[in-house]
């Protein structure tokens, strides 16, 4: 089974284009100023069936999706948060109430979409909301190791409820609303008293994180899924362990029960959905079909269906009865490294995960063919100035010439000893210019394929290149957190774009040549002046970092592509940006440190570079209050490779290779590990974080 990288905190340099076949006018809802379009649903973390089984609330990197369960329709965007990461229905259905990546509770109209209050209070991430069941109260689980429980009509905290050393992953009232459980990354679910918050027993087993705790219909039962791979039943009145049931070979993010108490469905990191019979713990059956983990799993009020969401935006539904896979809502056509618009504006060239190059009809969405020929994965695409041939550039270090109208392969390009990240062509389609993770960028005849020249002078990967209208100059993208300018005649150095806080991935020309646009993974995309270098604006809209930046054929639009899920239309005019001119912000400017302690306001994991790698990488993170810190990585089924223990550790940002956590690639043994999918975790004091990397030898 072939494992796709998860957009959650664990994505490289994606992002997602989207087309929904079911209403194409939806992406226009609740935009970011200065935004015209939005393609994709962004990152799916949770799903709510409503109580009376007619609508599906989606939690998402952008907002609350709302759905006709039965039709697919799209029916609004309920936005406000930074990153929803949960979703609760009340149970008369009026009311939906979110939990966030901004440590906020809010909740809605679910009828009119209006906003109704926030709910503050936690210091970390909300990572589970639940209404008792007479719909009078709202528990709240938390990374800051607390659950909060509030009153709905006025918004007012109730009570907390503390005694768990990590973070609270998953809350769930009982039946009859006497009860809360709560699961956490120690490993343990607790029970509480709903009404005086008292503490009335701690369930132990699991050998890791508890994900997800469900109490059965008649509240005589508890499921809990676990990073153990396993979920366990137990008894509420006793707290005795009942069972265990295995089968996953990943992480059980989601257990649900269905309405008649008879079967457990589960949501895991390997990609399936299993359901199992309550009373004897066998195993019904596994419903397969998702490409990345199932973060969410839940029974329509009839049982009849099961509604399932991943990390690639999409949710499933799924006969309850036979399995049957049954719909789509919000289909995602997979993870892309880059997309291109055609120069009439027509067509987009996706490159994608799956070592192929996609091309869609920009107006409908529709795909029109695919391009197969390379043997890794597809990280930029590039459309020739006049349209008729397509550039793509792979991990497996070559650069591919194709034929847009037929998808024909005409041509191979080598020479880049690592992946080629970017392709792009000069105005007058002679040149083919490439930047490549060795760091380089490497010039090419583009009729006969032959080698013209290489510029070196990055510290890091060469993420994307372009060349301006002109053909005069040559701008490079690095994850040095550099715009490197370079007089594409001469190969010579001319000037230094700096002012992002982190790696920059894709830089743009306008088509008059004037303006450079640069993304970057500190969620910004910044306008320069071409000429001289000065930074003229920042926009800001996507909720993460963003991986792509392109002007429109005619100047108007900028489309930036996002790991939010997201793919965001900015309308842009130079004479509005010219009136909002900022200084230059560099190291050197500034005369001060670009960051400083007192800016360092949460403990951060940051994705590993290079990633993939092989054998060695860097882990960077930061620190907003001392601690002791160490390093767990795992394997795919969970079982430790290697332990770093760096000890005491000051604030700090651990960015740097003299400063970031470093792994040599093997386990425990001096032995080097195989290649494929890693996870790991770093612990500083109560803070924990998990990321995904990835080895390829």
């Amino acid at each position: 089974m072939k494992i796709r990288l998860c957009i959650i905190s664990i994505l490289l340099t994606l992002f997602s284009f989207a087309t929904n076949t079911f209403a194409q006018d939806s992406p226009q809802w609740h935009l970011p100023e200065g935004v015209k379009a939005r393609f994709g649903k962004g990152v799916v973390h949770e799903i709510a069936y409503s109580p009376d089984g007619t609508r599906l609330a989606v939690a998402s990197s952008i907002g609350v999706w709302l759905y006709d369960a039965h039709t697919g329709q799209e029916l609004d965007l309920l936005t406000g948060h930074v990153s929803l990461n949960s979703i609760s229905f009340s149970p008369d259905g009026k009311t939906i109430a979110g939990g966030s990546g901004d440590n906020t509770i809010r909740l809605w109209d679910a009828d009119t979409g209006v906003h109704l209050r926030i709910l503050e209070g936690h210091t970390s991430w909300v990572n589970s909301v639940s209404f008792s069941p007479d719909g009078k109260t709202i528990a709240s689980g938390s990374k800051d190791k607390t659950t909060h429980l509030w009153e709905v009509d006025t918004g007012a905290h109730l009570r907390t409820l503390e005694g768990h050393t990590r973070g609270v992953n998953s809350v769930s009232f009982s039946p009859d609303g006497k009860t809360i459980a709560s699961a956490s990354t120690d490993a343990t679910i607790r029970l509480w008293d709903a009404d005086t918050g008292a503490h009335l027993r701690t369930l132990e087993r699991h050998a890791r994180d508890v994900r997800s705790v469900s109490f059965s219909p008649d509240g005589k039962t508890i499921a809990s899924g676990s990073n153990d791979n396993t979920i366990r039943l137990w008894e509420v009145d006793t707290g005795a362990h009942l069972r265990t049931l295995e089968g996953h070979v990943g992480w059980v993010w989601s257990v649900s029960f269905s309405p008649d108490g008879k079967t457990i469905s589960s949501g895991s990191a390997d990609d399936t959905i299993r359901l199992w019979e309550v009373d004897t713990g066998a195993h019904l059956r596994t419903l397969e079909g998702h490409t990345d983990w199932v973060y969410s799993v839940s029974f329509s009020p009839d049982g009849k269906t099961i509604a399932s969401g991943n990390s690639d935006g999409t949710i499933w539904l799924w006969n309850a009865d036979t399995g049957a896979h049954l719909r789509i809502l919000g289909r995602h056509f997979g993870w892309v490294w880059s997309v291109s618009f055609s120069p009439d504006g027509k067509t987009i060239a996706s490159g994608s995960e799956d070592d192929t190059i996609r091309l869609w009809e920009v107006d409908t969405g529709a795909h029109l063919r695919t391009l197969e020929g390379h043997t890794d994965w597809v990280l930029s695409v590039s459309f020739s100035p006049d349209g008729k041939t397509i550039a793509s550039g792979s991990y497996d270090n070559t650069i591919r010439l194709w034929d847009a109208d037929t998808g024909a392969h005409l041509r191979t390009l080598e020479g880049h000893t690592r992946g080629s990240y970017s392709v792009s062509f000069s105005p007058d389609g002679k040149t083919i210019v490439s930047g490549s993770n060795d760091r380089t960028i490497r010039l090419w005849d583009a009729d006969t394929g032959a080698h013209l020249r290489t510029l070196e002078g990055h510290t890091r990967d060469v993420r994307s290149v372009s060349f301006s209208p002109d053909e005069k100059t040559i701008a490079s993208a690095s994850t040095d957190a550099t715009i490197w300018l370079w007089d594409a005649d001469t190969g010579e150095h001319l000037r230094t774009l700096e002012g992002h806080t982190r790696g920059v991935y894709s830089v743009s020309f306008s088509p008059d040549g004037k303006t450079i646009a640069s993304a970057s993974t500190d969620a910004t995309i910044r306008l320069w002046d071409a000429d001289t270098g000065a930074h003229l604006h920042t926009l800001e809209g996507h909720t993460r970092g963003v991986y792509s930046v392109s002007f429109s054929p005619d100047g108007k639009t900028i489309a930036s592509g996002s790991t939010d899920g997201t793919m965001l239309l900015w309308d842009y005019r130079s004479d509005a940006d010219e009136t909002d001119l900022d200084e230059p912000f560099s190291v050197e400017s500034r005369g001060k440190k670009l960051v400083t302690l007192g800016q360092i306001k949460r403990n951060q994991l940051f994705q590993n570079y290079p990633n993939p790698f092989n054998p060695e990488t860097w882990i960077p993170y930061q620190l907003a209050e001392p601690a002791d810190v160490k390093l767990h990585i795992y394997a795919v089924d969970g079982g430790i490779v290697h332990t770093l223990t760096l000890g005491y550790q000051p604030v700090g940002i651990y960015q740097n290779k003299s400063r970031a956590a470093y792994w040599d690639g093997k386990n425990e043994f001096g032995e080097f590990v195989a290649s494929g999918f890693y996870f790991y975790t770093l612990t500083a004091g109560d803070f924990s974080a998990t990321r995904k990397m990835l080895i390829r030898k």
